[in-house]
């Protein structure tokens, strides 16, 4: 679950900067425009998640246009040698104006049916400072795309690109805000749900299929307004496409990744329903040291929320203090943010950040690090994505 559903957005986007994908011709001999905000019946001719797939890495880290929207997801808790502390994001989204079976050949390198946006913050803990940016752009020219062979997505000059097997390098710059990471995956993909299907709501094919690498050892530097710092810490990445919408009634999402010390992992979502109920389609997964997985449904995770921070931005009551319990597991754990404000102040309003976590497992004491997201906090999110 991710606010990798910011469709509308994205379509608005594309009329913006798809203007020129046309050749200016004579009007008679001009060939019909595909209607960018994609109808019901467009929508109908992408491919659906409606059962688990047969899944091919390295192949299925890049892109898969015959869904409508994918996106590629990176979060990360970094210190530096003098205990510096900081958390960053890096998104990037794909979304497919048109099927594979309505797609055009066109002549011109700026023609395109895909659109990309991309998100990059960064909190700055010791001076309380999150810094966040957002980019559009079409996938055409070379301006933006993923590729499988060797695994590559990009905006501009934001990238991430696989440098070994099991290695891939990030890098971002905007301004005097950048990044530039080097990561190893410890555990290999791990999928989600059932083989990594992933369901959000009753209605046949509102679902993702999913998969997380949930230990990416994380090193080198992050360039702040304060000057540049060497750092090291770890990473999570998720990657999911579908063609999808939330059901009726639910309005937005918590979401949380989890980074143990003892080298476990966890992740769990639940969505909100507009009378305050969570909704039975949440869920989760659990990450032993080894890499073996235990599917959690909604029934067997509770997460009680604390104190509450209002945004000067939006305007938006996010909580920002929870305990995330699994009985079944003997864990019960504390989650507290690194700063308060960390709210994507972008074209939609969400709340994503660098958190602390403690708590025992089995009565023994364990902490570590993650990130969280909150979205449906200063708008509803139904029915967009």
């Amino acid at each position: 679950m991710k606010v990798r559903y910011l469709i509308i957005l994205l379509v608005a986007a594309a009329i913006v900067i798809l203007g020129s994908f046309y050749q200016s011709t004579p009007l008679e001999n001009q060939e019909p425009e595909p209607n960018l905000v994609t109808s019901t019946e467009t929508i109908s001719a992408f491919k659906r998640a409606e059962v688990p797939r047969k899944w091919n890495f390295p192949e299925d880290f890049g892109s898969h246009p015959d869904y409508q929207t994918e996106w590629w997801y990176y979060t990360g808790n970094l210190e530096a040698e003098d205990g510096e502390r900081f958390g960053y994001q890096l998104t990037f989204f794909r979304r497919a104006l048109l099927p594979s079976e309505n797609r055009i050949e066109r002549e011109s390198n700026w023609a395109a049916d895909q659109v990309y946006m991309a998100h990059f913050a960064l909190s700055d803990i010791s001076i309380e400072d999150h810094y966040a940016y957002e980019r559009f752009e079409r996938g055409a020219a070379g301006l933006a795309g993923a590729e499988s062979k060797p695994f590559q997505v990009w905006l501009q000059n934001w990238q991430v690109k696989q440098i070994a097997e099991g290695k891939f390098k990030l890098s971002v710059v905007q301004g005097e805000i950048g990044i530039d990471l080097f990561l190893e995956d410890l555990k290999g993909p791990i999928l989600h749900g059932d083989r990594g299907y992933s369901q959000k709501g009753p209605e046949a094919g509102n679902a993702s299929h999913y998969y997380s690498q949930t230990r990416l050892l994380t090193s080198g530097s992050v360039q702040t307004v304060r000057g540049s710092f060497n750092v090291n810490g770890l990473s999570w990445k998720d990657h999911e496409f579908s063609t999808s919408a939330l059901s009726p009634g639910q309005v937005g999402w918590d979401w949380f990744s989890v980074q143990l010390d003892e080298g476990s992992e966890l992740m769990v979502f639940q969505i909100r329903r507009d009378d305050g109920s969570i909704d039975p389609f949440s869920s989760g997964t659990w990450i032993d040291p080894g890499g073996a997985t235990i599917h959690l449904k909604q029934e067997q995770f509770e997460i009680q929320t604390g104190d509450i921070w209002r945004s000067q931005n939006s305007g938006a009551e996010y909580p920002i203090a929870w305990r995330l319990r699994i009985p079944s597991l003997s864990i019960d754990l504390e989650i507290n943010p690194l700063i308060a404000d960390q709210e994507m102040d972008v074209s939609y309003s969400y709340w994503e950040g660098a958190v602390d976590i403690s708590g025992t497992k089995n009565g023994m004491s364990i902490s570590g690090s993650g990130y969280v997201e909150m979205t449906g906090y200063a708008a509803s999110m139904e029915g967009q994505f």
